[in-house]
């Protein structure tokens, strides 16, 4: 009866039809991109690090240690292969604002029509934790002082009470503040602990990128801090997973670049079985298991629909 008196009324047939798209315009346009970025493979030069290697490339140590765990971090080679892990599956959180993945020492800046951007960091390390949760930038300031924290001063009373702007500077030449106390997302002025646990709380980043950050960030642009080790997606028809090293395993990574002994948690596999809906009898179980044991940063195909599947889906 309702469709029938729809279509023999034309004005509000126009009607439906132009409050239908409203509805389909804005749900598609709050479908996210899932994934970003490309691997890439470069050679090294003979007096080459892994460390430089990264910073060239704006990526982490633990992460290109953990991309290539063959290669000696110190002494790679001339004319070696390194794989740099620039692909990514963006984090299980809101797009919106700055989005910091832990596990995988890496931070996300989702601005309103522009481009992904993603740079390494360096967080907390044992005993000085980065906490999780939402917050947001409170201010932000150029050439900061460094004031050390009491806690900071009693694991190590030869601390100054106050560090003036200067080469020495922890903060480095720019911080953004948040609205979390004694948590600062700020530049460094020892570049080589980007990408590993080193800060005692804080979001480090290199002096090139956190001058970017710094432009961007707003006041009271949200911060949202996670930490998923496993990542997962359907891209294009494909479905990848993406496992890094979860925060406690960082410094077996940094050591030897993968885990002598491993233990898939059973809540892992229930999540990619869940993402994996109706095909997850399909896939190989067996490779799922590899990816989470080399936990190697960077997506790894698991499955690929069926063509037909995706026709029946448009």
């Amino acid at each position: 009866m309702q469709r029938t008196t729809l279509t023999r009324n034309p004005a509000r047939c126009a009607l439906f039809l132009v409050v239908l798209s409203l509805v389909y315009f804005s749900v598609s346009t709050t479908v996210y991109a899932q994934a970003i970025g490309s691997l890439k493979t470069v050679k090294s030069e003979y007096d080459d690090t892994l460390l430089e290697i990264a910073r060239k490339y704006d990526m982490g140590f633990i992460e290109m240690r953990a991309a290539n765990p063959d290669i000696d971090p110190w002494l790679p080679g001339e004319g070696s292969n390194i794989l740099l892990p620039l692909w990514n599956l963006l984090p299980d959180a809101k797009h919106e604002g700055i989005v910091i993945n832990l596990a995988e020492l890496r931070m996300y800046i989702y601005e309103k029509d522009k481009d992904i951007r993603t740079f390494p960091i360096g967080i907390g390390r044992e005993g000085f934790e980065t906490p999780l949760g939402e917050t947001y930038v409170s201010w932000k300031r150029p050439n900061p002082t460094w004031t050390p924290t009491p806690d900071m001063r009693k694991a190590n009373p030869d601390l100054p009470k106050v560090v003036e702007p200067g080469p020495g500077n922890p903060l480095g030449t720019h911080a953004v503040y948040l609205g979390w106390p004694n948590y600062l997302i700020h530049g460094t002025s020892k570049p080589w602990g980007i990408g590993r646990r080193v800060s005692s709380g804080c979001i480090r980043m290199y002096p090139e990128d956190i001058k970017q950050v710094f432009a961007i960030a707003q006041n009271k642009m949200p911060v949202t801090v996670v930490n998923q080790p496993l990542k997962m997606a359907w891209v294009d028809g494909v479905f990848y997973l993406e496992a890094h090293p979860d925060i406690t395993e960082m410094d077996a990574f940094m050591e030897a670049g993968y885990l002598p002994s491993y233990d898939i948690e059973a809540g892992k596999l229930s999540d990619i079985r869940k993402a994996m809906g109706k095909w997850a009898y399909d896939i190989d179980w067996a490779l799922v298991r590899d990816v989470i044991r080399e936990r190697k940063g960077y997506p790894v195909k698991i499955f690929e629909r069926p063509q037909y599947e995706d026709k029946e889906l448009r």
